[in-house]
């Protein structure tokens, strides 16, 4: 079960960068417990792996790209790089959702999820969150952190109702429907339209 450890929401962080650190070494630990489960609880801690993933991508999608993009130099090209990273992980994380927990081949491709998502992580922190830090103020960071927490507390936690079977249905289709909840959710939070 999630613990206020593993819910983004409820971290004390506020400052964008701050939060977003801490949620890497969550997912890292995420990571780490879909990894050791066993088949009966893969499932559920999967689910809780793919909800962080959807929201954080899409939070620093809608907050932090943006930012980078037009105020640091060389900005367009960070954001693109850090762009075509998280595609090739969506596909594979899209692929495992429809596949399940109980694909024979899930353990392997959840290696390589992790390592393309751990790079992608490093790369962020190198080339994009340092600089972020560099060009904004204290309150801008914080009011960046306000619409990630948002989104983050709006995301659905669990598999849609009426699935017969979370372990056979782990939130089906639903990562790309988290990613545009939490999207409509930063916008709103944000001042943005939808």
């Amino acid at each position: 079960m999630a613990d206020e450890h593993t819910r983004p929401e409820t971290m004390e962080e506020t400052d964008v960068i701050e939060l977003l650190l801490a949620q890497h070494g969550m997912i890292r630990n995420l990571f780490d417990e879909v990894e050791q489960a066993t088949a009966e609880q893969r499932a559920e801690a999967f689910t809780r792996l793919v909800r962080l993933l959807a929201v954080h991508e899409t939070a620093e999608e809608e907050i932090v790209h943006p930012y980078a993009r037009g105020k640091i130099e060389g900005g367009a090209d960070v954001v693109d790089d850090r762009l075509a990273e998280e595609h090739e992980a969506k596909e594979l994380l899209q692929q495992m959702d429809q596949a399940g927990p109980e694909d024979p081949d899930f353990l392997k491709n959840l290696l390589t999820l992790r390592a393309a998502v751990e790079a992608h992580a490093r790369s962020e922190e190198r080339y994009e969150f340092n600089k972020i830090v560099a060009h904004t103020t204290e309150a801008e960071r914080r009011a960046m952190g306000a619409g990630v927490k948002a989104a983050e507390a709006m995301a659905p936690t669990h598999p849609h109702p009426g699935t017969e079977s979370a372990t056979k249905n782990v939130l089906v289709g639903t990562p790309v429907a988290m990613m545009d909840r939490a999207r409509d959710v930063i916008r709103q939070a944000m001042g943005k339209r939808p």
